[in-house]
C-alpha cells in the first residue's frame, strides 16, 4: 500500500506544483510552504527539487537566479509556455477522475446492493395422472 501512496502524491504533488507557478514565480522553500499549507502533508525541499529537476527537463519549468536582500541569491521558478498548457490539460484531467471518487463515494447505491438477496425453493411438481 505504501507504494501506491507514493506514487499517487508524486503526481498530485506535480500537479500542485504547476498548479502554484501558474500563480506566479516560486522558489524552493517558498513552494513547500504555499504547498504544505496548513502541514497536512509532510513536504520538504528534499521532495520539491526533484521534481522541479524533472519537470524542467521536460521544458515544463524554467529557472533564473535572483539577488535576494536576505541573504544568498535565489533560484526562481516559472512555468514555460508548455508547462502552462501541460497544467491546462493535467488540471481538467484531475478535475474528471477527482469527480469520479467522489460521485462514486457519495453517489446512488447501485439496485443490486441495496436490495437483500433472498434464496428461492424451487420444487417440480410432477403430474402422475
Amino acid at each position: 500500500m505504501e507504494n501506491k501512496i507514493t506514487q499517487l502524491r508524486k503526481g498530485i504533488l506535480e500537479l500542485a506544483i504547476l498548479a502554484s507557478l501558474s500563480r506566479g514565480r516560486h522558489y524552493g522553500y517558498s513552494l513547500v510552504k504555499t504547498i504544505s499549507g496548513d502541514k497536512e502533508i509532510d513536504l520538504t525541499e528534499g521532495t520539491i527539487y526533484p521534481i522541479l529537476g524533472r519537470l524542467a527537463k521536460e521544458g515544463l519549468v524554467q529557472s533564473e537566479w535572483v539577488e535576494s536582500s536576505q541573504g544568498p541569491p535565489r533560484k526562481y521558478y516559472t512555468l514555460t509556455l508548455k508547462g502552462e498548457e501541460a497544467f491546462r490539460v493535467l488540471e481538467e484531467e484531475f478535475r474528471k477522475l477527482a469527480a469520479i471518487v467522489v460521485n462514486l463515494q457519495s453517489g446512488p447505491v447501485p439496485e443490486d446492493a441495496a436490495e437483500e438477496h433472498q434464496v428461492l425453493s424451487v420444487t417440480k411438481e410432477t403430474n402422475n395422472g
